[in-house]
């Protein structure tokens, strides 16, 4: 018996924006999906305005999002204040991130640990789709941030800017144009829109 997908399954129950009230939760799952999505999106954008000639995977980009925090199933979902609030920090985070894929894979027979080794942590092959990913991320913390500041949460305030800050400065083609073309109607109501 293999519990991997059901330990899968439990992204739904870890919590996001632990150090933050929440006007309404997020989990794990529903930021993994709103991540691939977007990750999806940039990575399209990419290949049809700004680079068509050497195209990027937009599925593996997507496929590599929904798989970004599965770790946390074991680690549960470090606040990012304390995630990077020193080098050390850092490096021990990262062990522990390794330790808890290493575990997961475990979980898995053997025939499948590859494929999904190549989920959790990405290989070399992999290094031009990790610049989307990060965006992508980040861009579900800013839809995020908005959301609860459409709540009137000032909760959020902050790192509405700071994540938007981080955005503008990854300077990324295909992130500034989501954030011209496509952000601004996470701030509208969608009602009559369809």
């Amino acid at each position: 018996m293999s519990t991997f997908f059901a330990l899968m399954s439990r992204m739904k129950y870890i919590s996001r924006w632990a150090l933050r009230r929440n006007t309404s939760g997020e989990t794990i799952s529903e930021h993994s999906l709103e991540t691939a999505v977007l990750a999806h999106c940039l990575v399209t954008l990419r290949n049809t305005r700004f680079c068509a000639e050497e195209p990027l995977s937009a599925e593996r980009a997507a496929t590599l999002a929904l798989f970004h925090d599965m770790p946390e199933v074991l680690t549960g979902d470090m606040p990012t204040p304390v995630k990077y609030h020193s080098p050390q920090m850092r490096d021990a985070f990262r062990q522990v991130e390794e330790s808890a894929c290493a575990s997961l894979l475990s979980l898995l027979p053997a025939d499948l640990r590859g494929t999904y080794a190549n989920l959790l942590q990405p290989n070399e092959q992999d290094a031009p789709l990790l610049p989307y990913l990060k965006a992508a991320d980040k861009l579900s913390a800013l839809i995020k941030c908005i959301e609860e500041q459409k709540a009137c949460n000032c909760e959020f305030n902050a790192a509405s800017e700071s994540t938007l800050l981080i955005l503008q400065g990854m300077q990324m083609p295909e992130v500034d144009c989501f954030l011209q073309e496509f952000l601004p109607a996470y701030r509208e109501p969608l009602d009559g829109v369809i």
